[in-house]
């Protein structure tokens, strides 16, 4: 195998959704935000918390490449297009590399 450089980024979210008031609206406003993210932004995301809360919930968001700098800009534009969601609002983010 050649010399490659593969880094691994994930975004983690933790979110509130206020609006929520059962299960099932979490999970409708979850659908959408994960398919627009996947749509958008050719990334993996999943919810990694929170599965039996009604109004929170962790999401982790998923990258692999080989420019970190570019990776780390791409996490940045998910995190910004989470922030204007208007269904959820962000308690707190991370990023990290491997």
């Amino acid at each position: 195998m050649n010399d490659v450089t593969a880094h691994f980024g994930i975004l983690y979210v933790d979110l509130f959704i206020g609006s929520a008031q059962s299960l099932k609206q979490k999970r409708m406003v979850l659908r959408s935000l994960k398919d627009r993210v996947r749509q958008k932004f050719n990334a993996s995301i999943s919810e990694l918390g929170g599965q039996d809360k009604w109004q929170v919930c962790t999401l982790g968001i998923a990258m692999i490449g080989s420019d970190k700098r570019h990776m780390d800009a791409c996490l940045q534009h998910i995190l910004s297009f989470i922030v204007s969601y208007h269904a959820v609002d962000i308690c707190q983010h991370d990023i990290e590399f491997f």
